[in-house]
């Protein structure tokens, strides 16, 4: 599994040439309510397991946490169930805050 820093991120998804990722924010409701990655789909943690074959696995998946250890899990995870195209946001939503974009909450 990849790791990407946040203007990694911000760069991949800057770049009209290459297809977007899915943004899977595996946070909590009430997290994702005081901030978030535009765009991203929340399925919170304790879903993955009913609801992660949902998810398309030849498009390229980005799990994101607060900090990045439990989006690491979810995607060591989809990795081990066949979702071969899985990056973790180092850092996680926190890191986005303070490196990508200044206006975004933090807790």
């Amino acid at each position: 599994m990849q790791s990407l820093t946040a203007p990694e991120l911000a760069a991949w998804i800057e770049n009209a040439a290459r297809p977007n990722p899915v943004l899977l924010d595996i946070r909590e409701p009430w997290e994702f309510q005081i901030c978030h990655i535009s765009g991203a789909l929340t399925m919170p943690m304790n879903t993955i397991l009913d609801k992660f074959s949902e998810l398309d696995a030849e498009h390229s998946i980005v799990c994101i946490c607060h900090h990045g250890v439990r989006s690491m899990q979810v995607g060591l995870f989809l990795k081990k169930h066949g979702i071969n195209h899985v990056s973790n946001l180092t850092g996680g939503v926190h890191a986005w805050a303070l490196q990508v974009d200044g206006t975004m909450p933090t807790y």
